[in-house]
């Protein structure tokens, strides 16, 4: 993986798809390049690094021209980050160009079987494999090869060196290319022996992919071809585009077709269709991107993380607008597909989720089980499907995954479905691979979310589950007065968020005095304990600081050991049912000198003698505390990762969108 980006049409492609890389920078990568069709001859430049330190600059030294490429930013699976690894690969004959996102787990067989036919290999990747595979079925598809003799290179390769392309050759290229675009209009592609190279090849993978192709020989020719990695065909007026994340072309196109697993996209300047890997014509369904170009931007912003910290507030609204019901005192879901009678008939939950995702579950279980009085599960997607944990009727598996493509969570969701349970999903990306296969869900209508380490994302989620909480307890006799004060303290978040960002200078100064540390602690309980999860989660990932979350009463299981002068703890402690006891953990830190910052109430006279430095929160239900905890956390991560030089958008070796198991 990172980001594919692919253009067919009447403009100069170079430009199109350095843009479109560029909008994917924020999924995470460490390398970059493009190959773009032109007269015959497939230029190819890729290069490690940022794309303005290494593929742009590569590009206004040997620049490129064409009207239809191919781009992609890599985050490194098969091989170390290197020019060589980069994306795009080249099949034996130079012919073919391809990129890739995904896994080819087999990628070891398919090498031995091309070694064995004369195939050599530049790269460390299983990309490189798949493209000497399109291009070892095209070799067959297209007729018999000339003789060694005839044509150099390596002994038994099944494509050498083609020879110099002459001008009657290359107008030979062009009537196919022509021809193809008949062909296309004619729906006959299946006879076309690149499609039926490419559908050869990939009917022997196993794995995932997500892919882009395109060929020398046919200069108006791109395919695209997914299976468990996002692939999107864009509409254009007079030209197409493919991409892996629709960031990287919503400034050119707001009409899109979300393919499908094993779906094959034909695509010229002026048509598309879609096929399965039997070349049989698919149906498929234009939509219309729910964002515009200037959502992704950064605005008045230094970063796209503070822009969307600051953003919270609104993003609460969002995930409240239309799903209250005052006069009921509970909240409304249109598309979980399931009866009131089915939602009653619910024995147990499980909500499986990664990273960040996985810390809104926590916070969920505590909530659904609080209101609604169901057993809940919280399992990590990846172990869910292999440890394959026994299900009993009425059980029901929520996922929950912002891009909606996030590979470990869709396997989850996929596995429940196998073995006959319902599936409900939260996301924030519309028409995603999750959202279309859960048979229910709900939107978060966070909007575009570009800095790497989720923020408002998370807060959504956290707003959600509190509504579905709250739900599936008025439908288990949940009593309406309690649901109409969760309702009025939610309504308050969006307010008591912004009185938090007002603190934000206030802790900048604080990141600042504690930018050497070299580890953290983050420490609480109850509903507060997900949220130490996700504060440490969001110092490691941006600010490089070791830092771990724990339970604050796991403290003297262990991990006290590790207290000394130089190693700060960041308490939630807010006066909640739990108070006196973290409060007790608390003392057995400040007894060990270990410096202490706490996250408390307003109105706490207690607290400031006991720690080194306090930020406090307004006041709110217990259950609605880890919507106001995050935001400090996140600030002071931000802070701290800027004081210490850090890229705050791009931190090293994450992605923003995990599509590989």
């Amino acid at each position: 993986m990172c980001g594919i980006i692919g253009y067919v049409g009447k403009m100069e492609a170079p430009p199109i798809l350095i843009e479109g890389l560029r909008r994917l920078e924020y999924r995470g990568y460490d390398s970059a390049g493009l190959a773009v069709v032109h007269e015959g001859k497939l230029q190819v430049r890729k290069k490690q690094g940022k794309i303005d330190e290494g593929l742009a600059r590569l590009l206004e030294q040997q620049p490129v021209v064409g009207s239809i490429g191919i781009g992609h930013t890599r985050w490194a699976t098969h091989g170390p980050p290197s020019d060589t690894n980069s994306h795009p690969h080249l099949d034996q004959s130079g012919t073919i160009a391809v990129v890739h996102n995904g896994v080819i787990e087999n990628y070891d067989r398919l090498k031995e079987k091309l070694l064995k036919a004369g195939h050599t290999f530049r790269s460390d990747t299983d990309t490189e494999i798949l493209a000497h595979l399109i291009g070892h079925y095209y070799q067959q598809e297209r007729g018999p090869v000339r003789p060694q003799s005839e044509r150099g290179g390596a002994p038994n390769s099944i494509s050498a060196r083609r020879e110099p392309m002459t001008g009657s050759r290359r107008n030979g290229i062009r009537r196919s290319a022509a021809a193809f675009t008949e062909a296309l209009r004619g729906r006959d592609v299946e006879s076309h022996p690149l499609v039926r190279a490419v559908c050869a090849a990939l009917r022997e993978v196993i794995g995932t992919y997500g892919v882009a192709i395109i060929s020398k020989e046919y200069p108006n020719l791109l395919i695209g071809a997914r299976h468990g990695s996002p692939l999107i065909l864009g509409i254009g007026a007079g030209d197409h585009f493919l991409t892996s994340d629709a960031n990287a072309i919503v400034a050119h196109t707001a009409k899109v077709v979300y393919l499908n697993d094993f779906d094959v996209a034909i695509v010229t300047s002026d048509r598309f269709e879609v096929f399965n890997l039997q070349a049989h014509s698919v149906p498929v369904q234009i939509s219309q991107l729910s964002f515009g170009s200037q959502e992704t931007e950064r605005g008045e912003f230094a970063h796209y993380m503070l822009k969307e910290i600051f953003e919270q507030p609104k993003t609460v609204e969002n995930a409240l607008r239309g799903r209250v019901d005052r006069d009921a005192a509970t909240a409304k879901f249109g598309g979980l597909n399931m009866t009131t009678a089915e939602l009653q008939s619910i024995k147990r939950i499980i909500i499986a989720a990664s990273g960040t995702s996985w810390h809104a579950a926590l916070v969920g279980e505590y909530l659904i089980e609080n209101f609604a009085r169901l057993p809940v599960e919280v399992e990590f997607a990846h172990e869910f499907c292999y440890r394959s944990p026994p299900l009993e009727k009425n059980t029901v598996l929520l996922v929950i995954s912002q891009s909606g493509e996030t590979a470990d969570t869709l396997a989850a969701l996929r596995e429940a479905k196998r073995r006959g349970h319902r599936t409900l999903a939260i996301v924030n990306v519309i028409a995603s691979t999750i959202a279309r296969e859960a048979g229910g869900g709900i939107y978060m209508h966070a909007g575009p979310e570009i800095g790497v380490a989720s923020t408002k994302a998370f807060m959504s989620m956290l707003a959600i589950l509190a509504l579905l909480a709250l739900y599936l307890g008025r439908l288990r006799k949940l009593p309406l007065e309690r649901g109409a004060e969760l309702l009025d303290a939610l309504a308050a978040i969006p307010a008591q968020i912004g009185t938090l960002l007002a603190q934000s200078e206030a802790l900048k100064q604080l990141a600042i005095k504690y930018a050497a540390a070299q580890n953290f602690f983050f420490l609480g309980r109850g509903y507060t304990f997900p949220i130490a999860l996700e504060g440490a989660l969001k110092l490691k990932e941006i600010s490089y600081i070791h830092a771990e979350g724990y339970s604050a009463a796991e403290m003297k299981h262990g991990p006290i050991a590790l207290i000394d002068s130089n190693t700060p703890s960041v308490f939630l402690v807010p006066q909640d049912s739990l108070y006196s006891k973290t409060m007790a953990n608390l003392a057995m830190i400040r007894a060990r000198k270990g410096p202490l910052i706490a996250v408390a109430s307003e109105g706490d006279r207690e607290i400031a003698a006991l720690v080194d430095d306090a930020i406090y929160l307004p006041r709110t239900l217990d259950p609605l505390y880890p919507l106001l905890a995050i935001v400090p956390l996140q600030l002071l991560a931000y802070h701290m990762a800027v004081s210490r030089g850090c890229d705050v958008d791009k931190p090293r070796n994450l992605a923003k969108s995990v599509t590989v198991e």
